[in-house]
């Protein structure tokens, strides 16, 4: 019997140039691969029947080998009675009589020594799932629960695997073809035999593309049919842990950047049956990987932030665009007005942003101008005033303090309304969008109705997420631990440091210090830059998510959000601001 090649310590010629390399002689952790093939209990089962409806038809014969690490632990057969005729044609093929049966024990008497011998040992066979709905059916009709192990299909395995090699996968073909020790004869023992032959074999070629644990066996055959399956074996250095990952091209130039909780398991699954062609393109462009283990999911999240705002990555569609936001602010003038701008001033009498574009942004605009009657004319105001109303004006959703139709002490309550609509009690600015919406709706005028929705949505993502910014960075310094999800120091809302689970803040950080980006710092009137926004609203993000579970450490002051809450206008999730992932 063939020994499986299982090379634990084979390394890839991927270069990680984001972290340390593990010195010579350094083996990595079990726990980073998975549970080691040479280490695994693997049962190979083939069942011989009277057909091929496990509902209508019945076991005769049992058949398995019980391996580990190439060695065979042991076998199990048995002939099993039916319980009625066996059809001639599966005798011609199998040789199996109703004679041989006769004297056989019932499948009811069966299942519990099989059950036992197996025990939670890897589940194999040549199309799995036919020996596997036979078992089931036979466990169900005897009041037992289905069989739980693990599976592995030699058959899609081997389509995987061995398939230019060979006309069909056919365990007679493939056993022919590969030259296995044992061949297949339609009896359930020589065919698990030969089944275990074949698994040695398939470990072997799975061997070339950097597979050494259990979990990325079981995921082999899942994968799709990619052109670039080789590169599978860059991949091989990847920890089970959460962090960053980089692809990088044939340049050196990186592709896309990730974050994951397994980093494993997350990039390998780009070699999966994803068939979007950007994915595929991507793994074409791929001559290598890199990746950066992180403390958290927290420092995993703000690292990739941070990666695609420096290296622009032209496969990540998210946060790459940092030079495009905008931002609303209220002018100081006589009678201000709303502006979108590019780069904010502190002197505004408030700022909305940043948002994800100036469309984005103009859409807010026109929400709030629904809601409150602010001029809208840029001409200046004079002393003396004009001749005439500005457009806006004349069609009654304008105020027009430019004709000298207004003064400034009955213009004041509106740019009062809108600051506090935006600071303090938003209800000032969404309510009167919300009346206006279903006036629409209710004279039948739906597409009007369905654009008023999605100005009071992106009004209302807006606030949301400027909320949520404001918040935290009224906080100054905070520490806090999530059981499990190690923990972090933040200020004004910027991570700047953080430590595994298990480790001393003050005594122990195992990795880099997270840096505090620019214009991080300053009153709550500072407008934030896109990249410091995006970042803090990621803290944000995680604290919410994990907020029944937050161990609040240290803090200058209290974190709560006091103010009333800003309600949806979208029955599904916004994508004008979504939050990060």
């Amino acid at each position: 019997m063939r020994s499986p090649m299982l090379p634990l310590d084979s390394t890839s010629r991927s270069v990680d140039r984001l972290t340390t390399p593990p010195s010579t002689g350094v083996q990595r952790s079990f726990d980073d691969l998975g549970m080691p093939l040479a280490e695994v209990t693997f049962c190979v089962l083939d069942l011989e029947t009277t057909g091929s409806s496990p509902n209508d038809c019945s076991i005769t014969e049992i058949g398995a080998v019980k391996v580990r690490g190439g060695e065979c632990l042991g076998t199990f057969h048995t002939l099993v009675n039916p319980g009625c005729a066996v059809p001639p044609e599966i005798t011609v093929l199998t040789g199996i009589t109703h004679a041989m049966l006769y004297r056989a024990p019932r499948i009811e008497s069966v299942l519990p020594a099989l059950l036992e011998w197996m025990g939670g040992a890897v589940f194999v066979g040549h199309n799995v799932r036919f020996d596997q709905s036979f078992l089931d059916a036979a466990l169900v009709r005897t009041g037992r629960p289905r069989i739980a192990n693990r599976t592995l299909d030699t058959c899609a395995l081997a389509r995987r695997l061995v398939r230019d090699e060979v006309p069909n996968c056919k365990l007679g073909t493939l056993a022919s073809r590969l030259r296995l020790d044992h061949q297949p004869s339609h009896r359930a023992l020589d065919d698990a035999l030969a089944t275990t032959d074949l698994l040695h074999v398939l470990i072997e070629r799975a061997a070339g593309l950097g597979v050494t644990g259990l979990d990325d066996l079981l995921m082999l055959p899942k994968l799709g049919g990619h052109a670039d399956l080789a590169k599978l074996r860059l991949t091989e250095r990847l920890p089970r842990a959460p962090g960053v990952y980089l692809f990088r091209g044939h340049q050196g130039e990186v592709l896309y950047v990730g974050k994951a909780t397994d980093l494993r398991s997350r990039v390998r699954s780009y070699f999966s049956s994803d068939t979007r062609r950007k994915v595929d393109a991507l793994i074409r462009e791929t001559a290598q990987f890199e990746h950066r283990v992180c403390a958290n999911t927290l420092d995993a999240t703000v690292r990739e932030l941070r990666l695609i705002h420096q290296h622009r990555p032209r496969y990540n569609q998210q946060f790459r665009r940092v030079d495009q936001a905008a931002y609303v602010t209220l002018t100081t003038d006589a009678f201000p007005r709303l502006t979108v701008v590019r780069t904010p001033s502190a002197k505004a009498l408030v700022h909305l942003g940043p948002l994800p574009s100036t469309r984005v942004a103009r859409l807010v605009v026109e929400a709030i101008e629904t809601a409150v009657p602010l001029r809208r004319c840029r001409a200046r105001v004079g002393a003396n005033g004009r001749d005439g109303m500005c457009t806006s004006a004349q069609l009654g959703v304008a105020s027009c303090p430019c004709s000298g139709a207004i003064e400034r002490d009955a213009y004041a309550p509106l740019v009062e309304r809108v600051v506090r609509g935006i600071e303090h009690e938003p209800d000032l600015l969404l309510e009167p969008l919300r009346d206006r919406m279903l006036t629409l709706a209710r004279q039948e005028r739906f597409e009007e109705a369905a654009d008023m929705r999605d100005r009071a949505e992106a009004l209302a993502s807006a606030l949301r997420r400027q909320r949520r910014i404001d918040a935290l960075r009224d906080t100054g310094a905070m520490r806090v631990r999530v059981p499990g999800n190690g923990g972090v120091d933040l200020h004004c809302g910027c991570l700047v440091r953080s430590w595994p689970e298990g480790a001393d803040p003050d005594t122990e950080l195992p990795f880099e210090t997270a840096r505090q980006p620019d214009g991080a710092t300053g009153g709550p009137r500072v407008p934030l830059a896109r990249a410091v926004a995006d970042e803090v609203h990621a803290v944000s993000s995680w604290l919410q998510a994990n907020a029944v579970r937050i161990e609040l450490l240290a803090t200058d002051v209290g974190f709560a959000e006091l103010l009333p809450a800003v309600p949806s206008f979208s029955a599904r999730p916004s994508r004008m601001l979504k939050p990060n992932t």
